[in-house]
Formats: C-alpha cells, structure tokens, sequence
C-alpha cells in the first residue's frame, strides 16, 4: 500500500497577528479524499507534533471537507501529529505540504523537514504542495547544494489572492515573491482559478482551488 506522509504547520495565528489560523482545511482533506479513494495511507506529522491548529472547517457545501473532518482516523491524526524527531522519510512514497497561512511562520524555513524531503526526493519519491504549501518547499536543499526549486517550474499564492483575502498586509513574508526569486519558472492564472504544475516529481497547485487537482497529480504520480 502507497504511504503519504503530510507535514502540517503548528503556528496558529496569521503572522504574527491573534487571528485563528493553521492549516487550511479544504486543501488538506481535498488532497486526503484523493489519496484515500485509491486506496492509499497516510501519515500526518508536524515540527512540534501534538494536536495541529486548523481552520477552514466549516466551509458550508463543501461535504468532502465535513466527512474527511468527521472521520475518527482523521481526528486521531490531526490531533496527535508525529514530531519532526520521531519521523523517519523512508517509509513514504509521497511528502505533501497542505496551505495555510501558518506554514509562512515555520515550515517555510525549518531546516529538519527540509533535509527530510531533500533525501525523499533524492531517493525517488514525490514532493507535493497547494496554496502557501510550496513556502515548504523553498528551504529544500539537495546533497548538490542546489535548492530543489532552483531546477522547478512552480506556483503557489498569488500576490493578487492575498489582496483579495485581505491578508497582505499581515503575512510574514509574500509567497509569490519568494517562489519567483528561487524556483526556475513561476506561474500563476488568474485568481481564485485552478492550476496545478507537474515538474518531474514535484507537484505545486496555486490556491484552495486547485487542491482537488493537486491530490489526482499525486495520485496519478504514485500509480
């Protein structure tokens, strides 16, 4: 059986705000309906382990995020994330980096599930990410000393998403802006659109949009 882990941020407010923030919701159980309808595991793991901040749980319509978020194995997981220290990347096929503001916060430059992914993707496997996922994505440096994205055509959140979202002026640093500078290629469609960019094994989605997308790549990648 395929083995996914996702890594999940533990910051919990926008930047360094008091707003309610984390990982978005419908980006992680979009990906995770995917990956559980072919049949496929998954792990959930986080820098400091423990109980994960969330939101975007209660997008009214959306029932794949409501039955993802009520199932008990879901819960047991996302309230008990395995730590960066407990985690061993060799028993993966896929590493998936759901969005969310608070990835900005720690992911984006935490050093342990960068060297994790690097020798993930050295080894043959897949490294996926939506929205302000691929910010995970940046500090990934390979046994060259290249950055994994300096190779890669990406995208992620677009200057123009966080505007409308009303969150430009509160994120710690912006995406598009990183991603442009450090990756080969970025690109982005219109707001609030779909897109997903498959380069070899790396898959980036731009928005909440494109998180359906990005969980059928990896599918297809795996298979």
């Amino acid at each position: 059986m395929k083995k996914i882990l996702v890594v999940v941020t533990n910051h919990a407010t926008l930047g360094n705000t008091d707003q309610a923030n984390g990982t978005f919701a419908p980006e992680l159980t979009h990906v995770l309906n995917e990956l559980i309808t072919a049949g496929y595991d998954y792990d959930i793991a986080s820098i400091q382990g423990g109980k994960a901040p969330l939101y975007g749980t209660d997008m009214e319509g959306d029932t794949v995020n409501a039955d993802i978020l009520a199932d008990e194995g879901f819960l047991n997981r996302i309230n008990n994330t395995i730590p960066v220290s407990q985690v061993n990347g060799e028993g993966y096929d896929a590493i998936f980096y759901p969005g969310g503001f608070g990835l900005l916060s720690d992911l984006a430059t935490n050093e342990e599930f960068a060297q994790i992914s690097a020798n993930h993707y050295e080894n043959g496997g897949v490294i996926a990410s939506v929205c302000h996922g691929p910010s995970a994505l940046l500090p990934i440096t390979l046994s060259t000393g290249d950055k994994l994205l300096a190779s890669k055509s990406v995208t992620g959140f677009t200057r123009e998403e966080e505007v409308d979202f009303g969150t430009i002026n509160d994120i710690p640093f912006l995406l598009e802006e990183s991603l442009a500078r450090s990756a080969a290629q970025y690109t982005k469609v219109q707001p609030w659109q779909e897109l997903v960019i498959v380069d070899e094994r790396v898959i980036t989605g731009q928005n909440p949009a494109s998180a359906h997308g990005v969980g059928k790549a990896l599918v297809d990648l795996l298979a």
